[in-house]
């Protein structure tokens, strides 16, 4: 779950819901630094599905939110409990079995987003497993590892950078972000990455987003039931690179 605080009480974004919106942004990329445009990848439409796709692990967590016991605070996908952030990623791995080079830049996702605990004991058997997995799934593929690696790697900096720009819109985050050679930032209700991707354009997207009043529950139980009666809302936002025109002021 994404908790996003506004200033009458949080906005709740569902992890599939913001990957979804990484895809629509991403079908628009027209060039990475270094790299062709999506529409030039081999492999642009498991690509495609990787994106789209990337967080399906968390469904049964955001269908089912739970609450930290000490501060009622509503655990987000950065606060939830080891032991769910370390099941969701297997979970979603395995739900792309169908599309194996979907399913290796997914294992690829887990690897990179958490390698700040890489030196942590108890993430030692997510990183053995999560990249065994991935191997697993490139032996399937004709080459060398190095180079099929290496190929993954490359098409894998379009899933990272959709989830940014989309991280960066449905939590609000303030702090520039950065990713290889790109930097994303929010100003207002744009994000805005650098250099540009997007070829001049402006990407609009909208998400939708319950709306609590209240920020802490005294149970689990409180809580799901608050969001089952949430109204929804929608969120509209656009992204560009630096110095492309506002689609509306």
């Amino acid at each position: 779950m994404i908790v996003r605080a506004v200033q009458d009480g949080l906005q709740l974004i569902t992890q599939p819901d913001h990957a979804h919106v990484a895809c629509t942004i991403m079908e628009r990329c027209t060039l990475l630094t270094g790299l062709s445009g999506l529409s030039g990848r081999p492999r642009r439409d498991a690509i495609l599905l990787a994106i789209r796709e990337h967080d399906n692990g968390w469904a049964e967590e955001d269908a089912a939110p739970t609450i930290n016991a000490k501060t009622g605070k509503i655990h987000d996908f950065v606060t939830a409990p080891l032991s769910v952030r370390h099941a969701v990623w297997p979970r979603g791995v395995q739900r792309l079995a169908t599309t194996p080079w979907a399913a290796a830049l997914v294992a690829q996702h887990a690897i990179t987003v958490y390698d700040r605990f890489r030196s942590e004991a108890e993430w030692n058997s997510f990183f053995v497993e999560m990249t065994a997995a991935r191997d697993a799934i490139l032996r399937g593929f004709d080459g060398q590892h190095d180079h099929i690696l290496s190929e993954l790697l490359s098409d894998y900096a379009f899933v990272r950078l959709a989830d940014l720009i989309s991280l960066t819109f449905c939590t609000g985050w303030t702090d520039e972000q950065r990713f290889g050679d790109w930097t994303v930032h929010r100003s207002g209700a744009r994000v805005i990455v650098a250099p540009d991707v997007f070829g001049g354009a402006t990407i609009p997207f909208a998400i939708e987003a319950r709306h609590l009043s209240k920020d802490t529950f005294a149970s689990d139980a409180e809580l799901r039931a608050a969001v089952s009666t949430a109204r929804t809302i929608t969120l509209d936002g656009e992204t560009a690179g630096p110095g492309t025109t506002l689609i509306s002021t």
